[in-house]
């Protein structure tokens, strides 16, 4: 029996079509995998089944009822929870006064804190979704996030479960736990929607997939009996192989050259020890490592948000240790941040003016003393139609654009500045497929162009495909340095862990280390 049935669902926005006559049928108890490039429609087809939005034309059942939903409170009480790729939760508020929002439990009339800290911690605990419920949200990670979400969802009796893009922001770890989560959701009864782009993933997790392309379903697929080659060809049109190496070239002088350069955080906690790292022209240098060893804080450290506490960067043969961001833009500094919506771009500000952003001091978007409102059009438009940008109109709100598409719009934003040095800080994450073997070829041509590329990457496969030279990081120190070509994932994988040669991996005796 199908859990839920979407028919004909079609809904259309100002010149676009997102979802044309969709077809949509998930079983009851199966993890349902939901693909489809950047735009296809995914994420608004489960907007509509999430009460977000209506449809224009079409029906949707549930448990074999059929349902209109008015808003997210309709579905909600029909047993539909959905977890958004940019979590819904209030930072000034604790983890568990978020899950209770408006399901709070009373005593004599007023708010049972008590008892809804209990029921939180044994939603929590049931799932293997632990956390302290009395946690603010504002300083909790990305993973207890996601996790207080889900049990958001729980509390309210949610029987299917939509997850849009979950392990976009988890650690490869994290991915793991919440796997681990999904898979007993599914022996319970819960039947969950499971959107993402990743192959390897959906292979993994998922009992069936269904293929969106242009608004339309283009394939349904039982995943024991399809192959990632089948579904990225339904999604694309065209077959795409991501593992080949692009051809190696001499690189030239030093671009960035960090030396001995240390960080602390906010807390005065030490994230970087005596990094020494270089980056040549027209060369591309991976950097490796687990999620809190000091990628993050080294990309902001150099881009100029964070300050250094011992050290020096220099950016081509110049001190930068202690410049402003402005003058490290000026320079010769590209950067496309981890986190998209706060620091790569202006939510409500349009998308060619995101597109402008840092080209805007220049000709020919600042001619002469004021910006050119059509030179900016047309940088916007060209850039759009280069990187397959998915927008209305240049004048569209970035913030109204999906997590694919934006980040596509910051990559080609600092991809055109041309400058001597580029750090790509998760460059594809949440990108479709075939975006992500452009943005590849993209970070490619920059390097053959004599660009100097630090590539920080969650993807072990990306950076091996990529790099020239992969660094590894290890509790805020870079702990080797390897051949790309010569690499292997075991190898990466062991350094990532702190495991160098002649130390022995954790559990293994003294006297047997692991030869690197």
């Amino acid at each position: 029996m199908y859990q839920v049935e979407m028919r004909h669902i079609t809904k259309t926005f100002p010149s676009v079509v997102a979802d044309d006559d969709v077809d949509f049928f998930v079983e009851e108890g199966e993890i349902h995998a939901l693909m489809g490039e950047n735009g296809a429609g995914k994420s608004i087809l489960m907007s509509i089944l999430a009460g977000l939005y209506r449809p224009d034309s079409g029906e949707i059942f549930v448990g074999g009822q059929r349902r209109v939903f008015t808003s997210p409170l309709d579905a909600i009480a029909a047993g539909i929870g959905m977890v958004f790729q940019e979590f819904q939760l209030f930072g000034s508020m604790t983890l568990a006064e978020n899950i209770i929002f408006r399901q709070e439990p009373t005593r004599r009339g007023l708010i049972d804190q008590g008892a809804a800290n209990a029921k939180v911690r044994a939603i929590s605990q049931r799932y293997g979704l632990e956390f302290d419920p009395a946690a603010k949200a504002a300083n909790a990670p990305v993973g207890v996030l996601q996790r207080a979400e889900i049990v958001k969802a729980l509390y309210r009796d949610a029987k299917i479960l939509i997850l849009d893009e979950p392990t976009a922001v988890l650690t490869p770890q994290e991915t793991v736990g919440l796997f681990k989560v999904l898979r007993e959701l599914r022996a319970e009864g819960h039947t969950i929607v499971f959107i993402t782009h990743k192959l390897r993933e959906v292979m993994e997790i998922s009992d069936r997939v269904t293929v969106l392309r242009d608004g339309k379903v283009v394939a349904r697929l039982d995943t024991a009996k399809t192959t990632p080659d089948e579904i990225s060809h339904a999604m694309t049109g065209r077959a795409i192989d991501l593992t080949m190496r692009p051809p190696t070239r001499q690189p030239g002088a030093d671009v960035l050259a960090v030396r001995g350069l240390g960080a602390r955080s906010d807390r005065g906690v030490e994230v970087l020890r005596g990094v020494d790292l270089t980056v040549r022209a027209g060369e591309i240098v991976g950097l490796a490592g687990v999620a809190g060893n000091g990628q993050a804080e080294l990309a902001q450290v150099l881009s100029g948000l964070a300050k250094a506490s011992t050290g020096t960067v220099e950016l081509g043969g110049k001190d930068i240790t202690a410049a402003k961001v402005a003058r490290r833009r000026e320079l010769g500094l590209s950067y496309i941040p981890e986190d998209r919506w706060s620091v790569g771009a202006a939510g409500p500000a349009s998308v060619a003016e995101n597109l402008a952003m840092g080209h805007h001091r220049a000709p020919p978007i600042r001619p002469r003393r004021l910006l050119s409102r059509r030179a900016m059009r047309s940088f916007a438009a060209k850039l759009i139609d280069q990187f397959s940008i998915k927008v209305p109109a240049p004048q569209t709100l970035a913030g109204t654009l999906s997590g694919g598409n934006l980040q596509k719009l910051v990559a080609a934003r600092e991809l055109a500045h041309e400058a001597p040095l580029l750090i790509a800080e998760q460059p594809t994450r949440g990108v479709d497929i075939g975006s992500i073997e452009f943005i590849h070829g993209q970070l490619v041509d920059y390097r053959d162009r004599g660009g100097a590329v630090l590539l920080i990457s969650a993807e072990l496969s990306e950076i091996l495909s990529l790099s020239g030279r992969i660094a590894v990081m290890y509790e805020g120190r870079i702990v080797a340095v390897l051949n790309a070509g010569q690499a292997t994932e075991d190898q990466i994988g062991l350094l990532m862990a702190g495991v160098t040669a002649g130390t022995p991996p954790p559990g293994q005796p003294p006297g047997e280390g692991t030869e690197l």
